[in-house]
């Protein structure tokens, strides 16, 4: 059997390392520097307007804690397979989050943060990292849908709902079909083996970033000079998150997407366009963009667990 080379393996392995980061930091700047919707100056003039020390530092905090409880949260689950330090849930979290920027909705990291344990663990780790992402977009769609019904978007209400009446009747249904030795009722069983106390505090990390980065949101249209009422404010945020984040895209691509969902809802209340694609860019580079950078130095110093 052929075998490659230890120094010709190390160099293939800084070679991907190195593309991953090369690509993740071209997509950043090829979408900031060729955005026609982004107006640089007005953003310039107005953060010279606004500019402050402890304004600026206050909004960095929550896209500090939006990342801190996601790494509370991988850090609570992956004790189910064995208990991992808060820098490592770091190094986890930071890391797989730049090798799966090129990815749909970030599926690649469910592939990347398997290779951080035991290969005979792949299976259980997406399986941790389904419900860590889980509740996070059931968080999503209920406040999602109750933000559509405070906005008076009633019909669209109804269809949610039926949706998800249809989606658990056929859950029931189809719940005991296996497809290759898989079934649905086995995915229970196998989320109800997991101890009590750990769904708990996955459910209120989920909450606390839930609120952590709906409100950057609203401390930014706040700092634009938005002038909303706050419950209209916050329904229109957790609308256009939940409807932005059932459409299939890549980390890059993010807040294009949101932009443009949000655009035409805040669109609606007389928001100015150029006010809502630069608030939906700057929490794309706050949450995306700055975790990425920092996540680039652990993909470099990666190593697999995985026996080749």
């Amino acid at each position: 059997m052929f075998s490659i080379p230890h120094k010709a393996k190390q160099f293939l392995t800084f070679l991907v390392k190195l593309l991953i980061v090369g690509g993740a930091f071209y997509f950043i700047y090829d979408q900031l520097a060729n955005n026609e919707q982004l107006d640089w100056n007005k953003f310039l003039e107005l953060l010279e307007r606004k500019k402050s020390f402890w304004g600026i530092l206050f909004i960095l905090s929550f896209s500090f804690f939006n990342r801190f409880f996601e790494i509370l949260k991988w850090q609570n689950l992956a004790q189910v397979i064995e208990k991992i330090s808060l820098g490592k849930a770091t190094e986890q979290v930071l890391s797989v989050l730049t090798a799966s920027i090129f990815t749909p909705n970030g599926i690649g990291e469910y592939g990347a943060k398997a290779l951080y344990f035991e290969k005979k663990e792949a299976k259980k780790v997406v399986f941790l990292n389904l419900i860590c992402n889980g509740i996070q977009m059931i968080l999503t769609i209920v406040f999602g849908t109750i933000g559509l019904m405070i906005l008076g978007y009633q019909f669209w209400v109804f269809v949610i709902l039926g949706i998800c009446i249809l989606f658990f009747g056929i859950f029931f249904f189809l719940k005991k079909i296996k497809i290759k030795g898989y079934s649905l009722d086995k995915l229970l069983k196998k989320i109800n083996e997991i101890p009590k106390a750990i769904h708990q505090k996955n459910i209120f990390l989920a909450i606390c970033r839930y609120l952590i980065f709906s409100h950057q949101y609203y401390f930014l249209f706040l700092a634009f000079d938005v002038d909303l009422p706050y419950w209209t404010l916050m329904a229109t945020i957790t609308a256009v998150y939940f409807l932005a984040s059932s459409l299939p895209t890549f980390q890059f691509l993010d807040f294009a997407v949101k932009g443009s969902v949000a655009v035409y809802f805040f669109g609606n209340l007389g928001v100015n366009e150029w006010v809502v694609v630069f608030i939906s860019t700057l929490m794309w580079f706050l949450n995306v963009v700055l975790p990425v950078f920092i996540g680039s130095f652990y993909v470099f110093k990666f190593k697999s667990k995985w026996k080749s």
